[in-house]
């Protein structure tokens, strides 16, 4: 039984993540990325402690249109309260997980057609 979600044609699947990258629909990022449904950003943000409101401003961007930001924390989860609260301050619910637990929601919530980014700290 294959259980791979069905996604949409023309948007960005993320297929692999490694130490140092990612791979999303064919294409090889190094280093941390930001995953929209339409594109991929380099994001130069190498870890947790790295993060701040202003790193996610492409999420915050009035015309993002991201409702979920699914943040992949590296090899393990942080809370993220401030942050957590700042984003939903700006109309987003953040979600912190593993970067490879990220990666994988980001493709369910994808295929259910959900306004979702994935913000993606390499491991």
């Amino acid at each position: 039984m294959d259980m791979t979600p069905l996604i949409p044609s023309g948007k960005q699947v993320i297929t692999a993540y490694r130490p140092g990258g990612f791979k999303v629909s064919g294409a090889e990022y190094q280093g941390s990325v930001i995953v929209f449904p339409d594109r991929v950003l380099p994001w130069p943000v190498s870890a947790v402690e790295d993060l701040s409101v202003e790193s996610l401003h492409p999420i915050t961007a009035e015309d993002a249109g991201v409702d979920v930001l699914l943040i992949g924390c590296g090899s393990r989860m942080a809370p993220l309260v401030r942050l957590k609260k700042a984003l939903r301050e700006n109309g987003v619910g953040a979600d912190p997980m593993d970067t490879g637990a990220a990666c994988r929601t980001f493709n369910v919530l994808l295929a259910e057609e959900r306004r979702v980014a994935a913000a993606l700290i390499a491991l």
